[in-house]
This record gives structure tokens, C-alpha cells and sequence, in this order.
């Protein structure tokens, strides 16, 4: 149900590791959650995210929800397609709908994120 090759936060935020860099967005249970999306704001290229930190919003016919960073490092490209198609998060939430990529300064942050079995279970228990 969920990608074997990604980690997740508990605040619904799935993370690809390539090396020293990563691409990060929603899951498929978060998007499902929040209906269509209609807006995404992210933060500006060379902006540092903190683990664990709000760097963007995701807006949805139902509601605003921060977005997490799930690991600390330096924003080096966003997902410029969501400015005119925010959908791309509902319809391809693990492909074209990514929203950030940084490269990751703090390899301790990463400690504690969820495996997809994980984090299956997290999602059972809310």
C-alpha cells in the first residue's frame, strides 16, 4: 500500500533518500485525508527546513495543513508544476505530485522515520 523504498514521518510526509539528497511529500493516507487539493505553498530554494519543522502548507477544499520536514537540510528545488496543478498531489502523491527536494545536513534526523510497515500501523491506529 505503501512504497517500500521511502521513509515516513508520523505527521504523514514520505521522504525518498538519493545519497545526500531526498525528495519529500504527502502520502496517499494524507492527501485521501485532506480531499482535493487546491493549493500548495513551499518554502523558497536555499531555505534550511528543520526536522520536524512546518516548511510548507498544502490547502484543500477542507482544510490548511502544515507540511513537516522530515530531516534537516537545505531546500535545492520545489515542485514548480504544483503552482498551476495542485491535483498533482491527490493524483500522483509518490510521482509528480513531490514537493521538495533538499539536501539533507543532518544525518541524525533521520533517525526514527517509519519503514512502509511502520508506518502502515501508525495509520491503523489513528
Amino acid at each position: 500500500m505503501y512504497p517500500d523504498d521511502l521513509k515516513y514521518t508520523r505527521e504523514h510526509e514520505w521522504i525518498r533518500l538519493t545519497g545526500s539528497t531526498a525528495r519529500v511529500g504527502i502520502t496517499s493516507y494524507a492527501q485521501e485525508a485532506l480531499g482535493d487539493i487546491v493549493f500548495v505553498t513551499l518554502p523558497d530554494v536555499g531555505t534550511t527546513a528543520e526536522a520536524g519543522e512546518p516548511f510548507g502548507e498544502v490547502e484543500s477544499t477542507k482544510s490548511v495543513s502544515e507540511i513537516y520536514a522530515p530531516a534537516t537540510g537545505e531546500i535545492i528545488a520545489c515542485n514548480e508544476a504544483l503552482v498551476s496543478a495542485p491535483e498533482l498531489v491527490n493524483s500522483d502523491p509518490y510521482g509528480d505530485g513531490w514537493l521538495v527536494e533538499f539536501t539533507f545536513t543532518d544525518a541524525d534526523s533521520l533517525e526514527g522515520l517509519l519503514d512502509a510497515g511502520e508506518y502502515a500501523e501508525h495509520v491503523k491506529e489513528h
